[in-house]
């Protein structure tokens, strides 16, 4: 049997990576769906507060990557944040899309 160098497009290096941020992504959205009382977004969200530890740490990681201030972003956190969470869910619906 020799080796080969030729490896499927679905065991890239890229792809894999691609697949684990979907993962975590969706797995955020599911956290937040789960945790998150929608009445109280008008409120503010002490995300921190409503997440378990146990999850905390993917949520966090999801949610603060994709709420990072660019240059010459002056929305307030929670904003971003907010914002954030839009992007996730699309996220997750394209993924979803994208295999169905």
């Amino acid at each position: 049997m020799g080796s080969s160098n030729v490896r499927s497009l679905d065991r890239e290096p890229a792809a894999l990576a691609m697949r684990i941020g979907v993962a975590a992504a969706e797995a955020a959205l599911a956290t937040f769906a789960r945790n998150l009382d929608l009445d109280d977004l008008a409120d503010g969200v002490d995300f921190e507060g409503a997440i378990g530890p146990a999850e905390w740490p993917v949520f966090s990681l999801v949610i603060d990557t994709l709420a990072e201030a660019g240059p010459g972003d002056r929305r307030s956190l929670d904003e971003r944040r907010a914002d954030a969470l839009n992007d996730l869910a699309r996220i997750c619906m394209a993924a979803r899309n994208r295999v169905a």
